[in-house]
């Protein structure tokens, strides 16, 4: 009797981590990870003359640089 029950709870058992038990989704695209990606025009970035924060929508680009206004790009 005893051997029955263990039986069939071995096969319930069985059955869940096989087909019901759900494997963890990882995540393999991380946009943070990459430095070599774009900034997005929500990210803040750091001026590369004063270092205020600004984000990347606002800034001017000079010479592959982030700069936050025209007064920090006549100073680099």
């Amino acid at each position: 009797m005893i051997l029955k029950i263990l039986l069939v709870i071995g096969v319930i058992g069985v059955v869940y981590f096989f087909f019901i038990k759900k494997k963890p989704i990882q995540n393999t695209t991380n946009t943070k990870a990459n430095n070599n990606e774009k900034p997005q025009s929500n990210d803040m970035l750091k001026c590369s003359a004063c270092g205020t924060y600004a984000e990347v929508g606002e800034m001017i680009i000079s010479n592959n640089k982030y700069y936050c206004c025209q007064e920090c790009v006549d100073k680099a």
